[in-house]
């Protein structure tokens, strides 16, 4: 069975192999050697293994990482090359950093023998069948955190609910955001002895470093004008942006921070700038000058930080139906924040942003105008929406310390893997 999993996997790798490298060129190609299971990096012996699909899973997992006896070794492993880049730059100390296998035993099984991994933690899911099927045949323990089933997650796994159950059944323990994916799961077989509700850890996010120097050259450049960020935005929403900074006045009033969610989309969206006929600098050549009506921040590993000097945020992926990206990063340092309707993945949080009015609501490029008008007009406003967030990430910790005596029985029981 194992070996037609693997020919049907392997051909639809090649199938996408075109799409992949047209949309991300570069980015992907290099990616190859390291999901063929070549690393040239330092090996932990025998460490525990954390697999965080991109950015937000890799800020969950330093989290947890962060509360764990450093004499603990440990391995992170991404999809993303953004992913990556972010493991490397807030992990790389700390813990060795790969790129998840392919779905192959050819990748697989070079990469169990050189780490030999003691447990193996999801971070939110992410689960590949031949993966933990080898993981288990090696006795190792497998947990799932911050786990989270989507709408659009569950109607698929529904349809396909008696092909998941040897898949679920290799997964020691679930713990889980809400009790509406505790009753996902149990609906579809997972007994209740395994799942557990420990809330979410993005509200538990560690403290981001202040980037002094680039925050001063933004508030240069911004020439006592309020800076308007838009973060994490997807194909579909950079015009929606654009067309409400221009509403508001544009550069005259204020200045915009665009920061596309991925990297190689920069080039796409400085076009997309020029033809709306706004003067931009992007984040890579700012030594130019210019005063800017729009900043690209084409670089990686930045947008969190400067939320700190934001006076109201955009969170992207919010006004094109993709489920959304964290608030959380805005809302932390009480930077007044709006999102669109697609908040799919971050289904806790947004109920309890709404009930706490700790945020706004936009539909759309009219509505997002709307609210940054009044913002700007009534700063006083603008400042208690953002005081109502920064109170709620304060007041929903606590989900680390439940995650912990989860994960506790199984890094007690996990086995150094056998070759």
């Amino acid at each position: 069975m194992w070996i037609v999993y693997q020919v049907v996997a392997m051909l639809a790798m090649i199938l996408a192999a075109p799409f992949l490298l047209i949309r991300r060129g570069r980015h992907y190609l290099g990616t190859i050697p390291g999901r063929m299971a070549f690393y040239d990096g330092p090996v932990p012996q025998n460490p525990h293994w954390l697999h965080a699909v991109s950015v937000g899973e890799v800020g969950v997992a330093n989290t947890l990482i962060e509360a764990m006896p450093t004499e603990q070794p440990v391995l992170v492993t991404t999809i993303t090359p953004t992913g990556q880049e972010r493991a490397q730059a807030q992990l790389g100390s700390r813990a060795a950093v790969a790129y998840l296998p392919y779905e192959t035993d050819i990748a697989i099984q070079p990469f169990l023998r050189r780490f030999a991994p003691r447990s193996l933690i999801l971070v939110e899911g992410d689960l590949w069948p031949l993966l933990l099927e080898r993981v288990k045949r090696r006795r190792v323990p497998i947990a799932v955190v911050n786990g989270r089933i989507s709408d659009h997650s569950f109607r698929r796994m529904r349809r396909l609910r008696p092909l998941l159950g040897p898949l679920l059944g290799r997964v020691d323990g679930f713990a889980v955001q809400t009790d509406e994916d505790r009753r996902r799961l149990s609906e579809l077989g997972v007994s209740a002895d395994r799942v557990q509700r420990t809330g979410n850890l993005k509200f538990e996010t560690p403290e981001i470093e202040p980037l002094p120097e680039v925050e001063s050259r933004l508030d240069t450049l911004a020439d006592g004008r309020p800076i308007l960020i838009a973060g994490s935005t997807m194909r579909g929403e950079e015009s929606q942006v654009l067309e409400s900074f221009v509403r508001v006045g544009g550069g005259s009033r204020a200045l915009l921070v665009l920061a596309p969610r991925h990297p190689e989309r920069w080039d796409e969206v400085a076009e997309l700038l020029h033809k709306a006929g706004l003067e931009v600098l992007r984040r890579s050549q700012w030594d130019s000058g210019q005063r800017p009506e729009v900043l690209l921040l084409d670089s990686l590993g930045e947008l969190a930080a400067l939320y700190r000097v934001g006076f109201a945020a955009f969170i992207g992926g919010t006004l094109v139906p993709t489920g959304g990206h964290n608030p959380l990063e805005s809302a932390r340092f009480g930077v007044p924040t709006v999102v669109g309707p697609s908040m799919q993945n971050f289904r806790e949080i947004e109920e309890i942003f709404d009930r706490a009015a700790a945020w706004e609501r936009a539909a759309d490029a009219a509505q997002l105008a709307a609210v940054w008008e009044r913002w700007l007009d009534t700063p006083e406003a603008a400042q208690t929406t953002g005081l109502r967030g920064a109170e709620v990430v304060t007041d929903n910790r606590g989900a680390l310390q439940k995650t912990l005596d989860f994960l506790e029985p199984l890094v007690a029981i996990g086995e150094p893997a056998k070759d």
